[in-house]
């Protein structure tokens, strides 16, 4: 989460969120917290106007006055390149913002982390089904291939045999 939507969430300023942080920097490594590139700053407001261009177009069903709405952040007056906080970072952020609403929305957006792993272990577990069923499927065509083979096989034979009773015979012929 970068530190401008983080200041929002916890209503205070961005530059009050940043100076905590950097009061307190070194509980705020670098898998914790970093600094945004240019070009990766600029990808995160390509992105975000993107989404919010297609918000617009977006009509709740059965109620035509009502469009969905984003949240997003100014762009306008920023000097520096925002932070990111990970998890970890925004899990130490609440010892450094001491408010009640900084506390109560970091303890929110924790629980969303925890529900966010929580998908995408089941998307794992789903990932290992499907694996398992390609597998099954893949040995089921084995099978099915043999099955196939040994019944054109008997096929073969029975068409064979057929030929063999139903040639001309040659030689002594009794005539009855």
């Amino acid at each position: 989460m970068l530190d401008f939507d983080l200041a929002l969430l916890y209503e205070v300023e961005t530059r009050v969120l940043n100076q905590a942080v950097k009061r307190n920097i070194k509980r705020f490594p670098d898998d914790f917290m970093f600094q945004l590139t240019l070009a990766e700053f600029e990808n995160v407001k390509f992105q975000t106007e993107a989404i919010n261009q297609g918000a617009s177009q977006i009509v709740i069903k059965d109620q035509p006055n009502l469009k969905s709405q984003f949240v997003t952040s100014s762009w306008g007056g920023t000097r520096k390149l925002p932070y990111a906080f990970t998890e970890q970072g925004v899990a130490m952020l609440s010892g450094v913002v001491n408010s009640d609403k900084a506390i109560n929305m970091n303890i929110a957006i924790m629980r969303a982390f925890v529900d966010v792993r929580k998908i995408l272990l089941k998307q794992g577990n789903i990932n290992e089904q499907l694996t398992e069923i390609k597998e099954r499927i893949g040995e089921h065509d084995i099978q099915l291939n043999e099955l196939y083979d040994a019944m054109e096989n008997l096929i073969d034979e029975k068409i064979a045999q057929i030929k063999w009773n139903d040639r001309e015979r040659i030689g002594f012929k009794i005539k009855e």
